[in-house]
């Protein structure tokens, strides 16, 4: 099967935290579920991840309803198990109850098999004058560019 280049970002993540490690997730799904994944009607804008027992949950993934699933159409926010090794799930849960760190999802991707993946960090938030500095570095990269391609 083909690689699909449907990527979504949460762009807003990056903003808000500073990622100190990044982790690579299956998640766990419906077939109509992965269906409108593919026509790229999911969001992951306000998702977190939170531990229950010893295993990390995606919640509040917004996957809109597929138009052509019948009675078997999924909910669209349900809260949906994320596939790590256990050694990844100790590591996180270890830092997370420790550090106080949150887990963040990043991007959300189709692989060359056609199953979806989504790309969560261990993050730290940031604080307000780094989120000015992250701006003030942004805009000089900005005119910098413009300046060179003049």
């Amino acid at each position: 099967m083909k690689s699909s280049n449907l990527q979504l970002k949460n762009k807003r993540a990056s903003f808000d935290y500073e990622f100190l490690d990044i982790y690579t997730a299956g998640i766990v799904l419906t077939g109509t579920e992965i269906k409108s994944i593919r026509t790229g009607k999911a969001s992951i804008t306000d998702t977190y991840c939170i531990f229950a027992g010893r295993e990390l949950w995606l919640k509040n993934m917004q996957i809109s309803e597929y138009e052509y699933g019948t009675y078997n159409n999924h909910q669209p926010r349900r809260d949906r198990k994320l596939l790590l090794t256990r050694k990844e799930l100790k590591k996180l849960d270890r830092q997370v109850k420790e550090s106080g760190l949150t887990i963040v999802p990043t991007k959300l991707f189709i692989n060359e098999h056609g199953l979806a993946k989504i790309i969560i960090a261990l993050a730290k938030g940031k604080r307000e004058y780094d989120k000015r500095q992250t701006i003030r570095e942004k805009d000089d990269k900005r005119m910098l560019d413009r300046i060179m391609k003049k």
